[in-house]
């Protein structure tokens, strides 16, 4: 009897050939159409996603190890999780990637390293969904030969006259086939389906069709090694005065002296509150001033990636590092000065989302800059560099789909706002509105509030009616027919619908309120 090793996962391919696999991408087409198609999309998604990622597997050959298997597991755990709190545009980016990722890890033989899974995924999904007509023209099922077309001559014709004779003796076989009404068939087929049959049968298509690729690494010619004709060019005398480490030298000492005066002017006026030249306010300075702040950290950090090449002449020189040190340090001053302008801004005319994913811009540049400082400290390469950053941005906007923005967005305008606060931008209620269900209970909090502004309109009855309490009622409403469906059900809706079923108990109860304050977070 053989023992089982539980050190490797190694799975036959149960589904292999062109046509299996293309009857296992109409069947994904077919549940993503039950689930997806004239319905909202919501814990559908979730659904969809894990059966995606199985029938992957049944069509590709899977050898790793269960270490690697169980860590796959915990991926695709993680990128559904965003999908059940709420579905949007980076939720659904998070589960498709989770999908990837543990296909790549699963499946692909040709991994060489982090770099090699990123370039490999990247591939699937940005080139996968033009495969299918590629390799349907080229599948051996069109590359027939006379003999084997020969062979079906006879089998066909004989079952179709077999399939006559059996309808004219049997009258339930003549009604099955009566029933297969190819006009009204016709007639229940739509364009828009047809169109959205097609897209998701290209979007699944290179799923079930795995085919992995890596970067080949140029072959040394003429007996120089890899690389030699990349640093033959350095001894051209234009560049390497241009972009020596002397110019270099002077390029950081000069850029630190200019960003100095901006950072100075900053401890002035942004952190020291000392007043504006007469007729500047706060607002102008602070709109100004933080988007072109953020254009200039983007170019400083493309000049340092230029100019300090890994291992090369000026990143060996102690003065150069030391001035790249000080320039992206008065950078990330730079990009902390600008939040704190927009945050001024915000102080001022309110929040909105743009400004919003302004600030978590400029903490993704904070961070690439901090990164520069690393790769240039621990001697690492560019590809490190971009990794590192892929990560990062992966992390941050991995966190940013569990955060609930419509609610942070009402909320901090109605606590800021003049009305509650007494000071700050008057609520701008259609904005709140806007915004979506999510910002209900800003809203009930901005109502039940004193010093809210008030306007009727006349309703059928001849009564007078709170427009804001009908806008209101209408966003219930919205929440209550966009969860209609369990296909559109999420942990972030399913919260919010308690909370209306609370406020909604302590309306009907006497004596009762509900503080808004005390709503989901």
């Amino acid at each position: 009897m053989k023992s089982i090793s539980i050190a490797a996962v190694r799975m036959p391919v149960l589904l292999r050939g062109f046509p299996p696999k293309l009857a296992v991408a109409a069947g994904l087409t077919a549940l993503a159409d039950w689930l997806f198609y004239d319905h909202r999309i919501g814990l559908s998604l979730a659904v969809f996603l894990p059966a995606l990622a199985a029938a992957s597997l049944l069509t590709s050959r899977v050898s790793t190890s269960s270490r690697w298997a169980m860590v796959a597991a915990g991926v695709l755990i993680a990128g559904l999780l965003p999908i059940v709190e709420e579905l949007n545009l980076l939720s659904a980016l998070s589960g498709v990637l989770a999908v990837a990722v543990v296909l790549s890890l699963l499946t692909n033989p040709l991994i060489g390293g982090l770099a090699d899974h990123a370039r490999a995924i990247g591939g699937l999904l940005l080139t996968g969904p033009f495969r299918l007509v590629s390799d349907v023209t080229r599948s051996r099922i069109w590359a027939l030969s006379p003999g084997r077309l020969t062979v079906w001559i006879v089998p066909l014709v004989l079952g179709a006259i077999f399939i006559a004779l059996f309808a004219s003796a049997n009258p339930v076989i003549e009604d099955l086939l009566a029933s297969f009404d190819l006009r009204r068939g016709a007639a229940h087929v739509s364009l828009a389906r047809l169109l959205f049959w097609s897209v998701m049968l290209s979007a699944v298509w290179p799923f079930i069709a795995l085919r992995w690729k890596r970067k080949v690494a140029p072959e040394p010619t003429d007996g120089q090694p890899a690389g030699a004709a990349a640093a033959a060019g350095d001894g051209d005398p234009f560049t390497s005065h241009l972009f020596g480490p002397e110019a270099i030298l002077r390029s950081l000492s000069l850029f630190n002296l200019l960003f100095a005066v901006q950072t100075i002017l900053d401890l002035i006026y942004l952190w020291g509150g000392v007043a504006l030249p007469y007729g500047m306010t706060y607002a102008s300075y602070a709109h100004r001033g933080a988007y072109p702040l953020m254009l200039t950290a983007l170019l400083a950090a493309g000049f340092v990636l230029a100019a300090i090449t890994p291992g090369g002449p000026a990143e060996r020189k102690p003065a150069i590092r030391v001035l790249v040190f000080a320039w992206i340090a008065q950078n990330v001053m730079l990009v902390i000065s600008s939040i704190l302008r927009l945050d001024l801004y915000v102080e001022i005319y309110s929040l909105t989302s743009w400004r919003l994913a302004a600030i978590i811009w400029m903490l993704l540049v904070a961070a690439g800059l901090l990164l520069i400082v690393a790769r240039i400290a621990l001697d690492r390469s560019n590809q490190w560099l971009i990794m590192a950053n892929l990560i990062t941005l992966a992390a941050f906007l991995y966190i940013c789909v569990f955060i609930n923005f419509p609610w942070v967005i009402s909320t901090y305008n109605v606590s800021h706002s003049r009305e509650v606060s007494g000071k700050g931008a008057l609520v701008d209620f259609d904005y709140l509105v806007g915004l979506g269900p999510q910002a209900l209970p800003a809203i009930d909090r901005y109502l039940q509030h004193p010093m809210r502004t008030r306007s009727y309109v006349q309703d059928t009855n001849g009564s007078q009616v709170s427009t804001m309490d009908r806008q209101r009622d209408w966003l219930v409403q919205r929440h209550h027919r966009e969860l209609e469906s369990w296909r559109a059900w999420n942990f972030r809706g399913w919260r919010l619908s308690r909370y209306l079923d609370r406020v909604a108990q302590a309306s009907t109860a006497p004596g009762e309120t509900v503080d808004p304050s005390h709503s989901r977070r």
